[in-house]
């Protein structure tokens, strides 16, 4: 197992798109200490600010976590990224495959844009996890991103594919939403605001957008098979499918094939 251990708190805000298994298991400990992380003109390598140990194999333990890490995991393809602390934003960005765990909190834009691999929080997470970045097309598109804690606003934003599992959301989870589906045992007003298709999985909610229409309690084979999915995720919100459930239709503002199952 390859180690970065934090020396010091960053001075500025570090870029790790290009510091994962992969692209170190093919560097000397020197190589890979003079990697440029920094974001500023002041210039800022790995040895700088973390310890190195590497042993060339596909897992890497970054321990000691910090607010100004961007990017963690950002394009990880591979392997395993365990990371004890905090990150800053785009945590798993772009991920192809593989598995990122974060013992700690996670900035804004998490996962978005995934399209493989696991990503988990176990901590919180902050606004748009799994949610379209500026001008992109789409969040979360095919990953799966589990947050253990609260996630901020527009969780799920524009998603298309994959999964989200959270314990808690700010509002507007879901908005936008293209496809997939969303869990969570709570989240704000307007959950679902402009989506087109997919499936939100709600334990309770807070106001509902006029838009989304009651379509009444169902008892179908579909939500059987999600159960048995998501408990393979987290068996608590698999359990929220066990329950008596409504289901709203919407959003009436878009081509309104998207569905908020809420329990009764």
């Amino acid at each position: 197992m390859s180690t970065l251990t934090l020396r010091a708190a960053p001075p500025e805000r570090l870029d790790f798109l290009a510091i994962n298994p992969l692209a170190l298991s093919g560097l000397s400990q020197s190589e890979a200490e003079r990697l440029e992380v920094g974001t500023s003109r002041t210039g800022v390598r790995l040895g700088d600010c973390f310890a190195v140990s590497l042993d060339g194999s596909k897992t890497l333990t970054i321990d000691g976590g910090h607010e100004r890490l961007d990017r963690v995991g950002a394009s990880l393809s591979d392997g395993t990224i365990r990371v004890v602390g905090d990150v800053g934003q785009r945590l798993g960005a772009g991920m192809v495959g593989g598995s990122l765990t974060v013992i700690g909190n996670a900035g804004p834009y998490a996962a978005s844009g995934a399209t493989g691999g696991t990503i988990t929080v176990e901590g919180d997470a902050g606004d748009y996890a799994g949610g379209a970045v500026y001008a992109a097309k789409a969040g979360l598109d095919g990953a799966t991103l589990v947050i253990r804690g609260s996630a901020g606003a527009h969780l799920g934003d524009r998603m298309r594919r994959g999964t989200i599992v959270a314990g808690r959301a700010g509002a507007f989870a879901g908005s936008r939403m293209i496809a997939g589906t969303l869990a969570a045992l709570a989240v704000g007003d307007h959950p679902g605001l402009g989506m087109r298709r997919g499936t939100l999985v709600l334990g309770s909610h807070g106001r509902m957008a006029a838009t989304f229409v009651e379509t009444g309690t169902h008892d179908l084979v579909f939500l059987r098979l999600l159960a048995t999915a998501l408990r393979g995720v987290s068996a608590e919100h698999g359990d929220l499918l066990g329950k008596p459930l409504r289901r709203y239709s919407g959003d009436l503002a878009t081509i309104a094939k998207g569905e908020i199952w809420v329990a009764a």
